[in-house]
């Protein structure tokens, strides 16, 4: 699913809410998401899952294109861990 694909089963959901002020909500809630993993922080959303941060060494790596070695500096890239209910949702049936 992408944004555009969201703001339209929204719209659905809530049809009296105007478009714009249903792309201000989703816009609000992933700002907000952002802002807090910017700051270090974790978002838990019950039955869904968590999101938070993890950080990933230093390390050499290559460039795939001429096979030159390239140092990757130390970073935070985002980590979700799926909740126990989505797990189950996503395992039904197999």
């Amino acid at each position: 699913m992408i944004r555009s694909e969201l703001l339209q089963e929204l719209h659905k959901d809530n049809p009296e809410l105007r478009t714009e002020e249903i792309e201000q909500v989703v816009d609000i809630f992933f700002d907000e998401i952002a802002q807090r993993l910017s700051e270090g922080g974790r978002v838990e959303l019950r039955g869904f899952g968590a999101f938070s941060t993890r950080e990933r060494e230093a390390r050499v790596g290559r460039n795939p294109r001429t096979g030159e070695s390239v140092e990757v500096p130390a970073k935070r890239v985002p980590y979700f861990k799926p909740g126990k209910e989505i797990r189950q949702r996503l395992n039904e049936g197999k």
